[in-house]
């Protein structure tokens, strides 16, 4: 198991390289230039001393952000500054000499074109809320999805099988960003029903002189109405997963033989299928590392939830480089991280499943 774990981590090595080119390329083909847009410029421009001035201001930017080299000398001064090199003084108009590479120890996912802030600060101060959602989402979506999955498994055919397939598949059907439209709609308009708040996470009255249990119960009011629309979606995917999973499983014949050998049915279900059945909810893993830091770009943006994903939104609009590299490599980075546990944890699940030589 240890060497297969080796060999895996050795293997992102070369993925994570090729997974960087590929997006530090599509991010400079993107149109529009981060110079121009900072400084007000639009794609055509004036005449006059204005536009003379934003011109020379926008080659200054371009020139201070390095976008006046080569895509390729680009990438070198960014991966440098992630392995902990400062490469800025590296690509002179003389050429090229790496000797005047500096070794800071300290990885750099460099500057955001928005703020001139450090983008890892930036993302500090969304990952929390994020994360929070995140969290809360696979508890909630889990914790219901799994026991109505198995129920509907075992009692095939019945009305509570029929009903929930039906409710289940409808809210599968319903797209994310209609859903999240309606509710800020319908639920926290003051024409409708002004039962949630419509976006942020705390309340106009907040103060200082609040208790904690009166921030917590203000921040859990502004959370319901954009929980609810993050975990509809995934907690349709996953208990049609369990069903058609443990259905799958029920059906073996190991199953048959020990049931004919006189166990319970708790016994056989929860102590026999539920183990080979939950290797489809296992495989889920691999998406669920990425979102917890990627989050939702659709919910935070409709509820102007300031987290990860409003965050992206704000780069991609911006054209803000460093930051799209930096949400880009974070979430490939635990997508094969969750790729890995997701293989060791079938392992766990199924006895049979090894990835280690056996003894002959």
């Amino acid at each position: 198991m240890w060497q297969y774990i080796v060999k895996r981590v050795l293997l992102f090595i070369p993925t994570l390289i090729i997974i960087t080119i590929v997006s530090f390329g599509i991010s400079r083909l993107a149109p529009g230039d981060p110079a121009s847009m900072k400084v007000g410029q639009g794609s055509e421009g004036g005449m006059g001393a204005r536009s003379t001035i934003n011109t020379k201001t926008a080659e200054l930017i371009r020139k201070q952000w390095h976008l006046d080299k080569p895509v390729w000398q680009q990438y070198m001064i960014w991966t440098g500054g992630l392995l902990g090199f400062d490469m800025k003084t590296v690509f002179t108009e003389s050429g090229v000499n790496f000797g005047n590479a500096r070794f800071t120890g300290v990885p750099d996912f460099g500057n955001s074109f928005k703020d001139n802030r450090p983008v890892f600060d930036k993302m500090m101060e969304r990952v929390p809320v994020t994360l929070t959602m995140n969290i809360l989402a696979i508890i909630m979506a889990y914790t219901i999805a799994i026991p109505l999955g198995i129920y509907s498994a075992t009692n095939p055919g019945t009305w509570f099988d029929k009903s929930s397939t039906f409710v289940v598949f409808a809210l599968y059907s319903l797209p994310v960003f209609w859903v999240g439209t309606l509710a800020v709609t319908f639920l926290a308009n003051p024409e409708f029903l002004a039962w949630f708040p419509s976006g942020g996470l705390r309340s106009m009255a907040a103060n200082s002189s609040w208790s904690t249990l009166q921030r917590l119960l203000d921040y859990a009011h502004h959370l319901v109405l954009p929980m609810l629309v993050y975990v509809y979606v995934d907690f349709a995917f996953i208990s049609r997963q369990m069903r058609s999973s443990m259905l799958e499983v029920i059906r073996q014949d190991y199953v048959r033989t020990a049931r004919a050998k006189g166990l319970s049915n708790r016994v056989v279900i929860y102590k026999h299928a539920l183990r080979n059945a939950l290797i489809p909810i296992i495989t889920l893993l691999a998406a669920i590392l990425p979102n917890l830091v990627g989050g939702s770009v659709i919910v935070e943006t409709i509820f102007s939830i300031p987290g990860m994903g409003f965050l992206s939104y704000e780069a991609l609009v911006a054209r803000d480089y460093p930051m799209i590299m930096a949400v880009f490599t974070i979430s490939a980075i635990l997508t094969l991280l969750g790729m890995l546990i997701s293989d060791i944890l079938y392992s766990v699940a199924d006895p049979r499943i090894s990835y280690g030589g056996k003894k002959q």
